[in-house]
């Protein structure tokens, strides 16, 4: 059997936030490779809500410090680190003050999307590359999960695709039931341009809404995974018609569900 490295680029995981499907099934993929021998390495931000004492997270020195410039400004890349003893599970986190701090995740108190989420986005996709280029760790398999993961994709085949650590990596997308409302930055198509990140099929990201995101990341991607009933039926549609392996959301045995997806990644 297959041992993959898989790098999880995940937009929340439990325990560090509130318990959903997204950040459950985060946490429990990660768990279940691993219980499955393969090897694996798992980011997500550090939003201001989590709270560090508690859940010892602690700086990691010799891989923070690098500075990004996102949107025309200086960010401070700052990676900390936690283990999740029960899952024998090490989760790093990408962290800065300007993106970070607030005491929140994706939405202000009254439930209002931050106006920077683009920026924010952007931050977390290059720091956590960045930050795997430093452990000189070559993933075979790039997994995102959430929609503030997907920027990744672009990245890797835009701007580091001829990094040797990536060349060959495999893309996975899950698609979920965490659509946005509303569209992103009206500048957000400018700023990935900004990034090195050019493509002839941009134009659909003028209007940067939760859809258009997905239609332009699948193109990036190699398979995409149905993690909930509430994925979005056109994009999935729209992932097959694009010729992408497509593994179905299926309820039913833990086991087989997770057997399925080590299947679906050594087929890629």
């Amino acid at each position: 059997m297959a041992t993959n490295k898989i790098l999880y680029v995940c937009q929340e995981i439990s325990p560090y936030l509130p318990e959903n499907e997204l950040s459950k099934l985060s946490i429990e993929m990660a768990r279940q490779m691993q219980e499955r021998g393969q090897e694996v390495r798992t980011f997500m931000p550090r939003y201001g809500c989590i709270n560090e004492r508690r859940n010892q997270l602690h700086e990691v020195i010799r891989l923070s410090g690098m500075n990004l410039i996102i949107n025309d400004n200086d960010h401070q890349l700052i990676i900390k680190v936690a283990s999740i003893p029960s899952a024998r599970i090490q989760i790093y986190f990408i962290d800065n003050d300007d993106y970070f701090s607030r005491r929140a995740v994706l939405h202000d108190a009254d439930g209002k999307t931050f106006d920077d989420n683009d920026d924010r986005a952007i931050f977390f996709a290059r720091g956590m590359l960045e930050t795997v280029k430093k452990l000189r760790w070559a993933p075979t398999i790039v997994h995102c999960h959430g929609w503030f993961s997907a920027i990744a994709p672009m990245y890797l085949k835009k701007v580091f695709y001829d990094d040797p650590l990536f060349r060959d990596v495999k893309i996975v997308l899950s698609l979920a039931g965490d659509k946005f409302e509303g569209e992103l930055a009206s500048d957000f198509k400018q700023k990935l341009e900004g990034e090195g990140i050019m493509d002839s099929s941009m134009k659909i990201l003028e209007q940067p809404s939760y859809e258009n995101l997905y239609r332009f990341v699948i193109d990036y991607a190699d398979g995409v995974i149905v993690t909930s009933p509430d994925a979005d039926p056109t994009l999935v549609e729209y992932a097959r018609s694009a010729g992408k392996k497509v593994l179905d959301y299926k309820e039913g045995d833990e086991k087989e569900i997770f057997d399925n997806y080590k299947r679906f990644y050594d087929e890629l």
